[in-house]
């Protein structure tokens, strides 16, 4: 007699099949993937930037509007001023600014304790100006009122910004400047018109845009949520108030709206993030309202106010939990149009404001270069709010159909 085992196969819990159901679907998934992804580069921000000073914001006039992949050579000169480091969170959230201030240089060479530079301009035919530079001056924060460093035997005296006497030997000094200050940047994504770094600007714009996205819609939850919740399952004349207020607000056109917000509180990074949460949330209202209409009067509601139950623990507790799917992927679409409303007030000049990042400014500072030698610098932030775009709607699209049951 042969026996076979039995094979059970479990059910799982409605969340485990609805992410089995999203990992089959290859394109949704690719695009959480990519918003993951995104949204780990931006949260690293200035740590992986290779302009970590705060807002991406160092600029070299001369580099002006250079192709990706431009390579220059540069010298760090050290900064006459005390400068504190900062721990990693502060520096991974609001960057660091930099001990030393960088040239540009086409050459250099040494003589005595000075090292002679030759700026780089940008001309081919045009050599930029010759400086001088002491030795110690490059790798040590001098204090403005102590004399200028002495020559001594081979050797530089002098003293620090600190007090700390130093006796340093001009040849040890020179080979420090060769192997720690004369540096090759590249600038894997060119260089703006003011000469700043793209790729680290484009990477810090990533957190205004997502930041917009999780504040708004989490304002629109709240909001919509609450609003909807309450006109769905008390009905009556509270009812009749919430979708008078609906219909209001979704009677002016949102762009509209926002910027009537935002003059209201003003331009600023966290005036967008209430102006856009505040236009957002009627859809979410309205479809949480549908939802709690009809499950109000299912037989298990019915069976919580027998037991006594308090309104709020069955709106809470009972009905939000069975109308989740449809307000997530709300949610996913709401992202996607925050991101956009943001880039277009950016774009109008009363979003987010300079220095700040964000791709929408990116667009409008470069747009008129489309024409010319430099498109890259509007295309590139615009296929950055593309993609980002694509990538929630097509995630909204993927778990509309995972959490839906009868596709099961």
């Amino acid at each position: 007699m042969i026996f076979r085992k039995k094979k059970y196969i479990s059910s799982g819990s409605l969340s485990a099949q609805t992410w089995l159901r999203l990992k089959k679907n290859k394109t949704s998934f690719s695009a959480m993937v990519f918003i993951a992804l995104i949204a780990l580069l931006a949260l690293l921000g200035y740590l992986i930037t290779p302009d970590h000073t705060p807002f991406a914001n160092q600029q070299h006039i001369e580099l002006a509007i250079r192709k990706p992949g431009f390579k220059v050579e540069m010298l760090k000169v050290r900064k006459n001023e005390r400068i504190s480091g900062v721990n990693i969170i502060n520096k991974m959230l609001f960057g660091e600014k930099n001990a030393y201030s960088t040239i540009p240089v086409s050459s250099f060479s040494f003589f005595d304790d000075l090292i002679i530079i030759t700026e780089y301009t940008g001309e081919e035919d045009f050599e930029g100006p010759e400086r001088s530079l002491s030795l110690a001056d490059v790798l040590f924060a001098l204090p403005y009122d102590e004399p200028e460093p002495k020559t001594r035997d081979g050797y530089l005296i002098f003293r620090d910004i600190h007090g700390t006497a130093h006796k340093e030997d001009i040849e040890s000094l020179r080979q420090l400047i060769l192997e720690e200050n004369i540096i090759t940047k590249t600038y894997w994504l060119g260089t703006d018109r003011f000469g700043r770094d793209m790729l680290s600007r484009l990477l810090i714009g990533a957190r205004v845009s997502l930041s917009v996205g999780f504040i708004s819609v989490f304002i629109s939850l709240v909001i919509g949520i609450t609003l909807g919740a309450i006109g769905g399952y008390f009905r009556g004349w509270i009812d009749n108030v919430v979708i008078w207020l609906i219909n209001v607000v979704w009677s002016i056109p949102t762009l509209l709206l926002v910027i009537a917000i935002t003059f209201a509180l003003g331009k600023g990074f966290w005036q967008v993030f209430v102006a856009v949460g505040l236009t957002t949330w009627v859809e979410v209202a309205r479809v949480s309202r549908g939802q709690i209409l009809s499950i109000r009067e299912k037989e298990f509601i019915e069976a919580g106010r027998a037991l006594g139950f308090s309104n709020f623990r069955i709106i809470f507790k009972h009905i939000l939990p069975n109308i989740a799917a449809p307000i997530i992927v709300i949610s996913a679409a709401n992202f996607a149009s925050a991101i956009l409303i943001e880039a277009g007030l950016s774009f109008l000049g009363i979003g987010v404001q300079p220095p700040i990042p964000s791709w929408g400014s990116m667009i409008k500072e470069n747009y008129a270069y489309i024409i010319l030698d430099g498109a890259y610098m509007a295309i590139l932030p615009g296929l950055c709010i593309m993609a980002m775009v694509f990538a929630f709607m097509i995630l909204g699209h993927g778990l509309r159909d995972a959490m839906d049951v009868k596709t099961a």
